[in-house]
């Protein structure tokens, strides 16, 4: 397996795609905007100047890794003839969908059909194509070169063969892949989304202010990150997404998201993405300042 498809340019997949060209895949990068693929193969190019002033590669291992990424705007000129598609597009179920029966239509049969949902049910995503066995789930974490887990979950139908290649595939991108099933939320987001929106009441209800919640969690539990900042560098209107489709796939109360969240996002307050959420990031992407809604 050498040659890749990554369908979505934004975070998530301009991230993916570093990863598996630094590892020596050839990688089509597929985005609808041409713009969005500039902007990736910048973040790429960026980030692996970090990696070169760290001295953790060279700059002929940066113009090797940049050299194996290809762009495309048309998806069935970007998939053709590639071993495996990580789809790494909006976190909307229909988009996926959509997605998926276009990828079924176009692979080869043997290709792998891979998606980064961090929630979606990979079951009813490969229930839309003619290859539910070879359809599984490769959730990444982000910033994506860096961290080391990958979520891999398996539909219904997902056959052991292509569960084991997947494992192994992510093995060598330095990845340490867990298998996980197939229920709302997986592992990583039905255990970490609740905390956020937890953590998101107890800011609504009251209880103590932004910078509070923050640093007791970072000094109490030794997080790395705030549950405030956390959600504000994931995107507000992505922890919304998820929260509500654990809510309608358990049907369980405690997964209802927050009204401030909600009103947040329909305020389009979506964290670093948008310059504000429960962070003022007008002057520095660092969470520095707290947002004048709920400064002091």
């Amino acid at each position: 397996m050498k040659n890749i498809a990554v369908i979505g340019a934004g975070t998530m997949g301009n991230g993916i795609a570093h990863t598996f060209a630094q590892s020596g895949f050839q990688v089509n990068l597929i985005d609808i905007s041409e713009s969005s693929l500039e902007r990736g193969i910048a973040t790429i190019s960026k980030n692996l100047d970090r990696m070169v002033a760290k001295e953790k590669i060279s700059e002929a291992d940066k113009a090797e890794t940049l050299g194996n990424i290809s762009t495309f705007t048309n998806t069935e000129s970007g998939i053709k003839n590639v071993d495996l598609v990580v789809e790494a597009a909006t976190e909307n179920v229909d988009l996926k969908l959509k997605i998926f029966k276009q990828l079924d239509d176009v692979c080869g049969e043997n290709t792998i059909l891979a998606t980064n949902t961090s929630s979606i049910s990979i079951t009813q995503i490969a229930a839309v194509t003619s290859r539910p066995e070879k359809v599984i789930g490769m959730h990444f974490m982000n910033p994506v070169p860096i961290m080391k887990l990958v979520e891999i979950i398996r539909g219904y139908s997902t056959s052991d063969e292509v569960t084991k290649t997947i494992m192994e595939l992510s093995k060598t991108l330095g990845k340490v892949p867990t298998e996980v099933n197939d229920y709302p939320g997986f592992v990583a987001n039905r255990i970490l989304m609740p905390m956020l929106n937890e953590s998101i009441e107890t800011l609504y209800n009251g209880v103590a202010g932004v910078e509070e919640i923050d640093t007791v969690m970072k000094l109490g539990m030794a997080h790395p990150m705030g549950p405030l900042q956390l959600a504000d560098f994931i995107g507000l209107d992505v922890c919304l997404s998820i929260l509500n489709v654990m809510y309608d796939g358990f049907k369980n109360p405690k997964y209802a998201p927050c009204p401030l969240l909600v009103n947040m996002v329909r305020a389009g307050k979506l964290g670093v993405k948008s310059g504000e959420g429960f962070y003022d990031y007008s002057e520095s992407r660092k969470a520095e300042k707290i947002a004048s809604q709920f400064s002091k």
